[in-house]
């Protein structure tokens, strides 16, 4: 298969809408990330996307629609918080998990009963569902397990081949996926942190919003997920990536003893003038929004430098660090070391 990439316009977006309506997939911008983007009621469709990626099946799809009235199609019943949380959130990068609706293809939601639902602001994505009168299914557009892909040369390294289209719309604002909140009990839960906080959440529903311990030590086995990005090792390069969580002297020092050739750092900005291995920085130490757009980005230079080892910076696990720090626990599949 030949992939093309086109410039976002009223060609190639009407294009993808073409594809998406024949069963087919693309690859499409967010706000967050890219994604490959596919009919939600089309079984046979979003089957390819597993295909594409290399996806576990049983690894669940987050359905984008473009209004509220898409809703009564893609789940059974609204909960009255997520009419709250839409309110404030829609569009943005905010997912829902709510009872599944009848139209949703079964392997959409890998066989649950329920459906995480996200409008995107991002006003590509926006035009491709509202255009084509189809809600889409896409997780991020990168080969299973790989860094998510924030740019559309990022999505051509890992899908040539493997889609027909790519729509650049340049580079994607919040750099991480949605935030996650389930709300089929009776308090929201977070699965997965994202660029919405559990104090924004909070500040609008004037109730608890809850953390799920999955979010930082991962799931048991065996246990079924209802949100992508907590069961299986995401976001990693090729690296074996280890997070050193302690202050920066005691991080520079830690390196220092394990200085050889192929390792690297992954430090916050102005910081690799004082450590002695090649750095790759992810944003400043204060800023996590600017973690949370360069990570991804940062992580796939690493690749490209031929790193062996990584040693991060640990992010602040609070607020949009809390999803900074997400996304890098799995890329170093869990390993943390105290220093």
């Amino acid at each position: 298969m030949k992939t093309i990439v086109k410039k976002a316009d009223e060609e190639s977006i009407n294009e993808a809408c073409r594809l998406i309506k024949n069963g087919d997939i693309v690859a499409v911008p967010t706000e967050t990330v890219y994604g490959i983007a596919a009919n939600a009621f089309d079984g046979e469709a979003i089957k390819k996307i597993f295909t594409a990626k290399g996806r576990p099946q049983d690894n669940p799809l987050i359905v984008h629609i473009s209004d509220m009235d898409m809703l009564k199609d893609v789940v059974k019943s609204v909960p009255n918080d997520a009419y709250t949380l839409a309110e404030a959130f829609w569009p943005g990068p905010l997912t829902m998990i709510m009872p599944k609706g009848d139209k949703v293809a079964k392997e959409t939601c890998a066989g649950l009963d329920s459906v995480g639902v996200r409008m995107p602001s991002n006003p590509v994505a926006h035009e491709i569902i509202a255009r084509s009168g189809l809600p889409f299914a896409a997780p991020s557009a990168n080969i299973s397990g790989r860094p998510s892909p924030t740019n559309a040369a990022d999505v051509f390294f890992d899908m040539d081949g493997r889609l027909p289209l790519i729509i650049d719309g340049g580079e994607c604002f919040a750099g991480v996926e949605s935030t996650v909140v389930s709300l089929l009990g009776e308090n929201p839960i977070i699965l997965r942190p994202g660029y919405i906080t559990k104090e924004d959440m909070q500040s609008v529903l004037n109730k608890e919003v809850l953390l799920s311990a999955a979010i930082t030590e991962g799931v048991k086995e065996g246990d079924k997920v209802l949100s992508p990005g907590m069961k299986y090792k995401h976001y990693a390069p090729n690296a074996q990536v280890y997070i050193v969580d302690g202050d920066f002297d005691a991080f520079k020092a830690y390196v220092c003893a394990k200085k050889d050739s192929g390792v690297f750092c992954l430090c916050f900005d102005g910081e690799e003038k004082d450590l002695p291995v090649e750095c790759v920085t992810y944003g400043k130490k204060e800023r996590a929004d600017e973690q949370a757009h360069n990570l991804f980005t940062a992580l796939r230079r690493l690749d490209e430098k031929k790193a062996a080892v990584v040693y991060a910076r640990c992010p602040e696990k609070t607020g949009i660090g809390l999803a900074v720090y997400n996304r890098l626990i799995r890329a170093a599949a869990f390993r943390v070391i105290k220093v």
